[in-house]
């Protein structure tokens, strides 16, 4: 499974990958999470920032971040 999260840097781009990977942790899945900080980048996926793509399917973009129940939701989802 593929997992990127969006943001340039800020913290709550931070906060996303904390909860991105905390999510796989506890769901025990294999995953790779990729930090995605390039604006380019970010702009095939999404315009506003934190976004959680899962296999190349956005799933969360923009505030309010969810939380680990929701992501954990999006993350199996796609699984």
């Amino acid at each position: 499974m593929d997992i990127k999260v969006l943001g340039p840097g800020c913290a709550n781009c931070h906060t996303m990958e904390q909860l991105a990977k905390t999510a796989v942790k506890e769901l025990g899945i294999e995953a790779e999470v990729e930090k995605i900080s390039e604006i380019q980048e970010i702009m095939k996926y999404a315009m506003s920032t934190p976004g959680l793509v899962v296999n190349g399917k956005l799933k969360h973009s923009g505030k309010p971040l969810p939380n680990i129940e929701k992501v954990k939701a999006l993350i199996k989802e796609e699984a």
